[in-house]
């Protein structure tokens, strides 16, 4: 495989796939959205989980370790009683929001257009 081939682009650890593996739970988009703009880039665990009600605790956490292990937010305890965990977004996740924030401004402006478009037979999109 020679450099700057289309094979070599698109091979199986290529950037534009590492990214999207970040994405490959529905809910990192939204714990970053939720994280940079209802919490101003920081957020103690049960913050987060009010503001996102759909969201399971374990859901969360899986999440948010995941996020953690790709260097898009820092885990911090606080040696309190009770002890308490807070989650920032990293210089790597703040960078994160943007793409993210521009593709929702997009789905707000298209609401009509998505709503319009048949679900997935494994959607739980109601409608």
């Amino acid at each position: 495989m020679k450099a700057g081939t289309p094979e070599q682009e698109w091979r199986e650890d290529c950037a534009p796939r590492r990214v999207l593996e970040l994405f490959s739970t529905k809910w990192t988009s939204m714990v970053l959205h939720t994280l940079a703009v209802r919490h101003d880039g920081v957020a103690r665990s049960n913050a987060l989980h009010r503001s996102l009600p759909a969201i399971s605790r374990k859901m969360l956490i899986q999440t948010l370790r995941e996020m953690e292990l790709a260097g898009i937010v820092l885990r911090t305890e606080h040696p309190t009683v009770p002890p308490s965990v807070e989650y920032s977004l990293t210089a790597l996740g703040r960078q994160l929001v943007e793409p993210i924030e521009l593709i929702y401004d997009w789905a707000r402006r298209n609401a009509d257009a998505l709503d319009a478009l048949k679900a997935r037979p494994t959607s739980r999109r109601r409608g």
